[in-house]
């Protein structure tokens, strides 16, 4: 009952045959190995996208800061929701990256921007010339960090005000594969067509080892990104090991199954949740994050039976009287069961 995060599950057994597969022989460097060109083609197969450009990073914070870093000058401000991960949990690798952008935080429910703030922000952006940091990029999450998806229109409609003003826009899809079983859009629909320029198109948190894809649907930057990624030191020597992680991940519909799975039985927390007359949900659970306030003897009754989660800052724990309600955050990954949602519902119920 590891409800902790999708980053504590296993490895797809699927991907561990493939890294062992291609750990034989002497094989390019540096990505010029034979399953990279393999991978980018899957990838822009999926995407419906002939002419992008794809490379691979091994950390989500890797794809993300090199994409901004990419298309948004030091001057320049990345509008991101003001929860988002590289406002909240990268450390100021966006910042670091970029060499100096500003994170512009906007405001809007469930981690989901909302359209009239960031159309302001736009507007009343650099009002007095050199002096403000000027606009740089969008910066998009599907899934957000709360929980929620984006659906086609609504990327497209936040898309379409970046590119009133000629912004590019970045989507940070460490949960893409989520997002896209949620919504039932395909992976052009919820990237490029709505108008997205650079993906972080991500496979740890859905059963790989460690490796995200950075898609850049115009491959105009693509040097730059190279000459970034090699600068940054993410450009990996034996990089076939990469390589067979994603391909393992994107053959047979792999992506989407762990992500199907992931999501159902985060629905069927949700569901068990609401159906009990002491937990109260938080945010919107269209995939597969639950954010729930639950009485403290109940969460630690599930801990005790062996659930493992995190309550939300500002709380350390579940310590306090029995019925204070504190807010915790599950996750469920691609390999959780019937059996451990049932065990979690359980147990809080006979608290």
């Amino acid at each position: 009952m590891n409800f902790a995060s999708d980053n504590a599950s296993p490895a797809h057994p699927n991907v561990i045959e493939a890294i062992s597969r291609a750990n034989h022989d002497f094989v390019g460097s540096y990505g010029s190995d034979p399953i990279m060109q393999r991978v980018r083609q899957q990838i822009r197969d999926i995407f419906e996208a002939p002419d992008a450009a794809v490379y691979l990073v091994a950390t989500g914070s890797a794809a993300n800061a090199l994409a901004l870093a990419t298309y948004c000058p030091p001057w320049g401000a990345v509008y991101c929701h003001d929860v988002s991960h590289i406002e909240m949990d990268e450390c100021g690798a966006p910042e670091f990256y970029t060499g100096g952008a500003k994170l512009a935080k906007i405001s809007g429910a469930h981690a989901k921007i909302d359209p009239d703030a960031l159309e302001h922000a736009l507007a009343s952006a650099a009002a007095v010339g050199v002096h403000n940091v000027q606009r740089g990029m969008l910066s998009l999450s599907n899934v957000t960090e709360l929980g929620a998806c984006y659906s086609a229109d609504e990327l497209s409609a936040l898309c379409g005000l970046a590119k009133q003003y000629d912004l590019p826009v970045h989507l940070d899809g460490a949960r893409f594969a989520n997002a896209l079983v949620a919504t039932g859009a395909t992976p052009a629909e919820l990237s490029w067509r709505a108008g997205v320029d650079v993906l972080s198109f991500g496979g740890t948190k859905n059963g790989l080892m460690g490796v995200e894809a950075v898609v850049m649907f115009d491959p105009a930057k693509a040097w730059e990104f190279e000459l970034r990624r090699k600068r940054g030191g993410h450009l990996f020597s034996k990089h076939r090991y990469l390589s067979a992680q994603m391909e393992a991940y994107l053959t047979d519909g792999l992506w989407l199954e762990m992500a199907g799975q992931a999501n159902a039985m985060g629905s069927a927390l949700a569901e068990g949740l609401g159906a009990s007359n002491v937990a109260h949900l938080l945010h919107p659970a269209d995939a597969n994050m639950i954010f729930v306030s639950l009485p403290a003897g109940r969460h630690r009754a599930a801990q005790e039976a062996g659930a493992v989660f995190y309550p939300l800052p500002p709380h350390r724990g579940f310590d306090g009287p029995e019925d204070a309600m504190i807010p915790a955050r599950l996750v469920a990954s691609w390999c959780t069961s019937k059996a451990d949602v049932a065990g979690y519902l359980s147990a809080i119920a006979a608290a």
